[in-house]
């Protein structure tokens, strides 16, 4: 492979100006370019594709992950177009035929795309994105697709798991100084919104999006002044109205909460305020914050809230409400914006059916000695089947387009692994979930506001039983394949069983 040949003075400007770069189409892999050209070298210009986007695994071995992406996913699709700067890089790098640079320079978006909207809870080998076209552009969108899905999937499920674990007191995503990247410090406060965190640090995030800024002081506050009283006199007096105060930079107890209540009593309620509460960012947060309720109450300050942060995760958060912390809200960073647990979502774009114009797309599967890795055939369609009289999710169902499903007479569900686990679903609701985002090219899809996102999520998440949402040994829930998809793909795996032995 050749180098690009540009000047170090041009590749230190292009650096510089990376931050300003709105079009992603050049985010790619660079194989999608080779495949592309590939195709039409060998007349394939013309071919149709069909492409599933799909997880493994959900994180932290959790009973669910959450969608989310799907707004950045649209915005890049919209604005898919190659400059003269993309074109002559790609010139310079002298792996393509002209025919391609001239295709990319006429390019112009034109398959199909269905989703599962943003917020909605989501499971192993589901068909979650799944795009429909021309096989040379639906190959050039996997690598930013499963980045946007990725990315931001990951984070929400996360964000998803801290929550439930505060039993309804705030949590706070103070993660921007921690994230890997800007993109990653704003899309991910977006996605932590979404599952139902309650504001961000992250200024331009509340800018961007409207999710609450939310921040107070740091140590670097209190040891700007000559002592602590001083330094919480100041903020009282620059704050009056929403006060709250960082009491550990020197000693919480003996120091930190005396100083906070004396602010209280000499600065703010003879202005008419309140103290709004303190944050602790340091040591053993349950007796921490046993004794500063204490000496808070004592003070006449049963309202003044107490907020901790330190490296705080789902499990860390359990155990101080369950040891009792007199805790209300919390401020939680990197283990949150970087999931760090487990910091990939490891979502796969495979090919599911090609064909000609006009004519039904031949299945499509990929087998591998990994049983996890390999795929169902055809093109698919998603549905969700929920108890009429709970409203709770019972199973979701894998289907081969055109297939229907009657509200009307029973659905018997089984295990695609273990056929005998079986189970006849009556008196539901069947919907499906694959929404049309674009349809040859042009935007279909409603576009929703980040609030009606957040609630939307909220709601999707109390459809799903308790015994999903366990951190530990949740629930596996029902992911089934219908009857013709299954036959297909056994069929398949036959093929290629009677090919191996041959071999």
């Amino acid at each position: 492979m050749m180098t690009n040949g540009y000047g170090m003075r041009e590749e230190k400007m292009q650096a510089k100006n990376w931050n300003l770069r709105t079009n992603m189409s050049m985010l790619t892999d660079f194989y999608e370019f080779t495949m592309s050209n590939g195709y039409l070298k060998q007349g394939m210009e013309d071919t149709l594709a069909c492409f599933d986007l799909f997880f493994r695994n959900v994180p932290d071995s959790g009973g669910y992950a959450i969608m989310a992406g799907v707004e950045q996913m649209i915005d890049y699709l919209l604005d898919l177009n190659f400059t003269a700067k993309d074109l002559a890089y790609l010139a310079s790098l002298e792996n393509f035929c002209q025919e391609f640079l001239d295709y990319l320079s006429n390019f112009k978006f034109t398959c199909d795309v269905w989703c599962v909207p943003e917020g909605v809870p989501i499971f192993p080998g589901e068909p979650i994105v799944k795009v429909r076209g021309s096989i040379m552009q639906a190959q050039m969108i996997e690598t930013m697709l499963l980045l946007t899905i990725n990315h931001q999937s990951l984070i929400a499920t996360k964000s998803a798991r801290i929550v439930r674990s505060a039993e309804g007191r705030p949590i706070m995503e103070f993660g921007a100084r921690r994230a890997q990247g800007t993109d990653a410090s704003v899309l991910g406060a977006r996605a932590a919104y979404i599952a139902g965190v309650a504001g961000t640090s992250c200024t331009i995030a509340g800018q961007q999006f409207g999710i609450p800024s939310m921040g107070t002081m740091a140590h670097s506050w209190v040891q700007a002044f000559p002592d602590e009283f001083e330094a919480f006199k100041a903020y009282a007096l620059t704050f009056p109205d929403d006060c709250l105060l960082l009491v550990d930079t020197y000693n919480t107890l003996k120091s930190g909460v005396p100083n906070a209540i004396r602010t209280a009593r000499e600065v703010l309620e003879p202005m008419g305020k309140r103290l709004a509460g303190i944050r602790i960012d340091s040591g053993d947060l349950t007796y921490m914050t046993n004794e500063a309720r204490k000496m808070l109450d004592a003070a006449g300050l049963q309202d003044c809230k107490i907020t901790v942060s330190n490296s705080m995760d789902e499990y860390l958060i359990r155990d101080l409400i369950y040891q009792g912390a007199k805790v209300d809200s919390f401020g939680v960073g990197e283990r949150l914006i970087t999931s760090r647990s487990e910091p990939v979502f490891g979502g796969v774009y495979k090919l599911s059916a090609v064909g000609n114009p006009g004519q039904p797309l031949a299945p499509r599967m990929k087998i591998s000695d990994n049983p996890e890795k390999v795929t169902n055939p055809g093109c698919k369609e998603l549905w969700r089947f929920y108890d009429r009289d709970t409203g709770k999710a019972l199973a979701d169902l894998i289907t081969l387009e055109g297939e229907e499903i009657s509200e009307d007479e029973p659905y018997e569900i089984f295990d695609p692994l273990h056929t005998w686990k079986r189970k006849t679903l009556t008196n539901f609701k069947v919907v499906k979930l694959l929404e049309p985002v674009f349809e040859k090219g042009k935007l279909v899809y409603k576009r929703r506001h980040l609030e009606e996102i957040r609630e939307f999520c909220a709601k999707q998440q109390d459809t799903l039983y308790d015994s999903l949402k366990r951190f530990e040994y949740p629930q596996i829930y029902y992911v089934d394949l219908s009857q013709k998809l299954w036959e297909l793909k056994e069929s398949y795996l036959r093929q290629y069983s009677r090919h191996s032995i041959n071999s």
